[in-house]
């Protein structure tokens, strides 16, 4: 039997986005050894996720009009090459300053390969087969990152710091194989002129904008610079919008916000991945701060969440057409709210099964959003579109991932501070409960936002994705 070419350009497009992804969160366990290892400082080994996730945000932008000009298979094989051999300079890194620069070669790769890759899955499934090709996407988008510390945890428990990078080598040399031997070519005869001053705005306004909200994250909320540079990236933004109205081929088309299902889709995702991206960064924190987990034991205890999107994003597939997006979204975000509240209340003593069992409902609720979200956004948008609409929903979901956790790191620094914890050593195990506790709640509230955001949305706005096959 024949592989329909949907989903081979499916499986090869997940390929590339599960290995981007995952090198999201993969780093995180390896900081102390890292700092150790090429005697840095806490403020540089930052930067080593600090410049991946800015780089990315860079690349972001221009990735539709790219894709566009020069043909999307070509951009997708040409970005898991720069990414497999940025990967591979990682690993041989001779100080922490050459492994942030070629973290910025890995990052600027992956602000090209996501965009690209969802694109592809999107203009090969016809509209009324999006929810198939969102719950194929889905995999990645939320496998990988909870993947990453157990991946982590695994390499550091019998192999050094360089392996995190040399294991993308043979994955990224069998992606660009396939991509090159089993994608069909597709570019627009008419992608227009590149936005210079529009690429400028845009990059510029959101590497600034996640830089400014790192130190927030990292430093807490009394961190002035980061403010700083977090208001100037906002400003930037705001005048990148206006000048975007007014060209005639804008590198990120925010005329698309007009289309009311694409506007708040995006909405209900930015507000859905405020608070599952805060409370993925504070369980680790915690299981290994608090509780003295190793970063493999903490891996192991939130993979439950990727375990139940996986078993939910085929099953709400096959219902989303009948059901539509709205209801499914709001199902997703409440769920996600209640399973989140135990981690309000949990202490030293919670069961740690009972934890994983909240993960794994926590995930399900994921699965809800996810698969509505990513075929409801797309309902109306041309094939033509696609490239750049792909660009501005990756850009939105990496905002609201770096927002979600830079808001619950600085809430978490600052009641940590209050409750005098910083150590976190066990003697300061309840005070820091306290702590994680209250930085928990403001996940759930903006968790508890989303469904909000997510009542707005109308049915019939999506009525092409919800034809049945």
């Amino acid at each position: 039997m024949r592989l329909e070419y949907k989903y081979i350009v499916a499986l090869v497009s997940v390929f590339g986005i599960f290995m981007n992804l995952i090198d999201l969160t993969i780093v995180n366990v390896a900081m102390p050894v890292l700092a150790n290892d090429l005697q840095a400082s806490p403020s540089q080994v930052q930067w080593v996720l600090t410049g991946y996730l800015v780089a990315l945000a860079v690349c972001i932008p221009i990735s539709g009009w790219a894709g566009d000009k020069f043909g999307m298979k070509r951009l997708f094989v040409i970005s898991l090459v720069l990414f497999t051999l940025g990967s591979a300079l990682c690993a041989f890194a001779w100080n922490i300053e050459s492994l942030i620069f070629f973290r910025l070669v890995q990052g600027a790769a992956g602000g090209l390969l996501t965009p690209v890759g969802t694109a592809l899955v999107f203009r090969a499934f016809p509209n009324n087969e999006r929810s198939k090709a969102s719950a194929l996407i889905v995999i990645p988008t939320t496998i990988a990152p909870a993947s990453g510390p157990l991946l982590g945890g695994i390499i550091l428990n019998h192999l050094s710091w360089e392996w995190i990078f040399l294991v993308n080598i043979p994955v990224g040399i069998a992606g660009i194989l396939a991509a090159t031997l089993l994608l069909r070519e597709w570019k627009d005869d008419n992608p227009g002129q590149l936005d210079v001053p529009g690429f400028i705005l845009a990059s510029g306004g959101l590497g600034t904008l996640l830089y400014g909200v790192s130190r927030i994250g990292s430093s807490g909320l009394n961190d002035i610079q980061g403010w700083i540079w977090g208001i100037i990236g906002i400003a930037v933004l705001g005048i990148f919008v206006l000048f975007e109205t007014k060209t005639k081929d804008p590198l990120i088309d925010v005329r698309l916000f007009q289309d009311r299902m694409f506007a708040r889709a995006n909405a209900a995702q930015f507000a859905g991945f405020l608070g599952f991206s805060g409370g993925l960064f504070l369980l680790p924190f915690f299981l290994q701060g608090v509780r003295g987990m190793t970063p493999l034991e903490a891996g192991l205890m939130t993979f439950p969440q990727a375990i139940g999107v996986a078993t939910m994003a085929p099953i709400i597939a096959r219902l989303y057409p009948r059901i539509g997006p709205r209801r499914l979204i709001m199902a997703g975000l409440t769920l996600a709210s209640i399973t989140t509240l135990p981690f309000v209340f949990m202490d030293v003593d919670t069961n740690l099964w009972f934890l994983r069992g909240m993960m794994y409902i926590r995930g399900l609720g994921f699965g809800l959003l996810l698969v509505p979200v990513q075929a409801a956004v797309f309902a109306t948008i041309s094939i033509s579109a696609t490239g750049r609409a792909s660009a501005v929903f990756n850009a939105t979901r990496q905002v609201a991932m770096s927002f979600g956790t830079a808001i619950c790191a600085a809430v978490l620094t600052s009641r940590l501070s209050t409750y005098s914890a910083e150590r976190l050593d066990p003697t300061q195990a309840i005070a820091a409960t306290n702590a994680f506790n209250e930085a928990f709640l403001a996940s759930l509230i903006l968790i508890a936002f989303g469904v909000l955001v997510a009542s707005f949305i109308r049915d019939k706005d999506a009525a092409a994705t919800m034809q049945r096959t």
